[in-house]
C-alpha cells in the first residue's frame, strides 16, 4: 500500500468526523484545536447539524465569525448554531468552555477566516496561528465575560425565518447572554416592536441606523431618546417622515416645532456620528442651523435629498466647521434655482482638499449659479464622483466648466446635463443636436485630459418618462428608438 501524506491523511480523518452522527463534546476535546476551523466549515457547507452544534458548544478559539460561512440562508443549519450556544450555556465545567467570547453572525468577511485560511494552504510544517493572532481580530467589545452575540438586523412587518428565530431566541436569554447588533435597518416597523427589539440589542452598540418609518414628528420625538442612546452611531439614515397635508392651527405647529427641536437636540449625544443622510425629511426645513450646531464631531458624509431647502439652511454650510472635513455631499433632488449660492462656494472652497462625491442632480441649477461654483470645483482635486444631471446649462458654461477641470485626474464617474441647445421651443429633445453638441464636449474635454465614464443627460422625457443618455453605453428614450 503507497504512503499517504499528511493532508491526505487529515482530509480522511475530517470526513470521517463529518460522518459520525453521533459526535458530541467528549469527542471534540481530544481534537486538536488547529483542525477546528476547517472542519467547521466543512460542516456547515455540507449542513451537517449535528456536528455543527457539537462543535460550537466546544469551540476552541475566543471569537467565531460564523456568519461569514452562511452567505447562502440554510434556516435548520442556522438553528443548529444556536443550539450550540445552548449546549455552550448548559455545560457547568468543560476545558474550553472559557474560550468562546464572541458568536459574530454577521454575513461579512472576516479576518480569523483568511488566518486558518493561509495556514491550511500552506505545508504541514507552516505555523498555525498562535492565540494572539485569533485575539486581534475581535472587536474592541469582545474582551469581556459573558458571550456576546452580534448580529446585523433588518426590521421588517414580515421577518425572514432566519431572523424571526433569532430574535426570539434572543428574546429567552436575555440574562444569558449580551446581544448586540452593529448594523440595524428598520422598514416601517411601529415604534412599540422596535423598543422591544432594542430592550434586547441594546442602542448603545449600534454602529449604523437605517430608519424608514411612516410616524409624524410626535412619533419620531418618542423614538427619539433612543436615538441618543447610540453613542456609537457612525451612520444615521432617516426617510421618509410622513408630511401633513392639511393646514394645522398655529396650536398644533407648535406642539411640532416644540417636537421637532426635541429630535433635533439628540445629535448631540451622538459622539461618533460622521455620516448623517436624510432623505425627504421635510421637517428639517429652516432647521439646519440647529441640526449642524447639534454635530460633535466632523462629518465625512452630509446628504440631504429631495427637501425643499431655505436660503437660511444653505447659509449655514459656510460658517460650520463640522462640515469641513467632508469627502461626500449629495444635495440630490434640493431645487436650488431661486437661492443664493455664495455659502455653497465656501463649503466647496472649504473642502476643495476632501471631497470626493458631489451629487447635485436634479437641482434644478441655473447659468449663473453654476458660474459661481466653476471656480471653486476646479480647485476639488480629490473628486471621483459628480453628477449634475437635471440641471438647466446652456451649452457655452457647460463647456466653461469641463475647461475648469483639469485638476480632475482621479475622476471616474461623471454626468453632467444635456445642453440647454438640445432642446426645440417645446422643450423636445432634437435628437441629431444632442449627439452632434455631447460629442463635441467630450472630445474638447481628452483634449485637457482622460475620462473614464462621462456621461451627458437629458430630462426626462414628458412623452414615456424616460430620458436619452450619451456617453458610454448611449441609449435614447423609447420615443426615439
Amino acid at each position: 500500500m503507497s504512503a499517504q501524506t499528511p493532508s491526505t491523511l487529515l482530509k480522511l480523518a475530517r470526513q470521517a468526523l463529518l460522518r459520525d452522527e453521533t459526535l458530541d463534546m467528549s469527542a471534540l476535546d481530544k481534537l486538536p484545536m488547529e483542525l477546528f476551523p476547517v472542519l467547521f466549515k466543512e460542516a456547515l457547507i455540507g449542513r451537517h447539524t449535528t456536528t455543527v452544534k457539537a462543535m460550537v458548544a466546544a469551540w476552541p478559539f475566543p471569537c467565531l465569525p460564523v456568519g461569514a460561512l452562511m452567505k447562502t440562508a440554510d434556516l435548520e443549519t442556522f438553528k443548529a448554531v444556536l443550539a450550540g450556544v445552548d449546549t455552550w450555556l448548559q455545560k457547568k465545567f468543560h476545558p474550553r468552555r472559557g474560550k468562546l467570547q464572541v458568536l459574530d453572525l454577521r454575513k461579512k468577511h472576516h479576518e480569523f477566516w483568511s488566518i486558518w485560511a493561509e495556514a491550511e494552504d500552506g505545508d504541514c510544517s507552516a505555523k498555525t496561528p498562535d492565540e494572539h493572532q485569533v485575539v486581534k481580530v475581535l472587536p474592541r467589545y469582545a474582551l469581556r465575560r459573558r458571550l456576546k452575540v452580534v448580529a446585523d438586523l433588518c426590521l421588517r412587518f414580515s421577518l425572514d425565518e432566519e431572523q424571526a428565530s433569532l430574535l426570539q431566541w434572543a428574546q429567552q436569554r436575555m440574562g444569558s447572554l449580551q446581544f448586540c447588533c452593529m448594523k440595524m435597518t428598520i422598514w416601517a416597523l411601529p415604534l412599540y416592536a422596535i423598543k422591544e427589539v432594542l430592550n434586547v440589542f441594546h442602542p448603545e452598540h449600534i454602529e449604523e441606523l437605517e430608519l424608514n418609518v411612516e410616524w409624524n414628528v410626535f412619533t419620531l420625538a418618542k423614538f427619539a431618546p433612543c436615538l441618543g442612546q447610540m453613542r456609537n452611531l457612525h451612520k444615521f439614515f432617516l426617510a421618509p417622515i410622513y408630511r401633513n397635508t392639511f393646514h394645522i392651527s398655529n396650536r398644533t405647529r407648535d406642539r411640532e416645532e416644540t417636537h421637532v427641536r426635541k429630535i433635533i437636540s439628540q445629535l448631540s449625544k451622538l459622539n461618533c456620528l460622521q455620516h448623517l443622510c436624510m432623505y425627504g425629511i421635510n421637517f428639517i426645513k429652516d432647521h439646519m442651523t440647529q441640526i449642524l450646531r447639534c454635530l460633535m464631531t466632523p462629518l465625512e458624509t452630509l446628504s440631504v435629498t429631495h427637501y425643499q431647502i431655505s436660503q437660511s439652511d444653505l447659509n449655514c454650510f459656510s460658517w460650520c466647521q463640522k462640515l469641513f472635513q467632508l469627502k461626500h455631499l449629495d444635495m440630490k433632488g434640493v431645487i436650488l434655482f431661486d437661492l443664493d449660492l455664495i455659502p455653497l462656494q465656501v463649503l466647496l472652497e472649504n473642502v476643495a482638499d476632501t471631497l470626493q462625491s458631489l451629487d447635485l442632480k436634479g437641482c434644478r441649477m441655473k447659468d449663473s449659479q453654476l458660474t459661481v461654483l466653476i471656480p471653486v470645483l476646479s480647485k476639488c482635486s480629490q473628486l471621483a464622483n459628480v453628477s449634475f444631471y437635471d440641471n438647466d446649462f446652456s451649452m457655452h458654461n457647460l463647456r466653461n466648466l469641463l475647461q475648469h477641470t483639469a485638476n480632475w485626474s482621479k475622476m471616474n464617474v461623471e454626468q453632467y446635463s444635456a445642453p440647454l441647445e438640445c432642446y426645440d421651443e417645446l422643450g423636445y429633445v432634437s435628437i441629431e443636436r444632442f449627439v452632434q453638441l455631447c460629442a463635441e464636449q467630450i472630445d474638447r474635454l481628452r483634449s485637457i485630459r482622460k475620462p473614464k465614464n462621462i456621461s451627458f443627460a437629458t430630462h426626462i422625457c414628458p412623452r414615456c418618462g424616460e430620458r436619452c443618455v450619451y456617453g458610454l453605453g448611449t441609449r435614447l428614450c423609447r420615443c426615439w428608438r
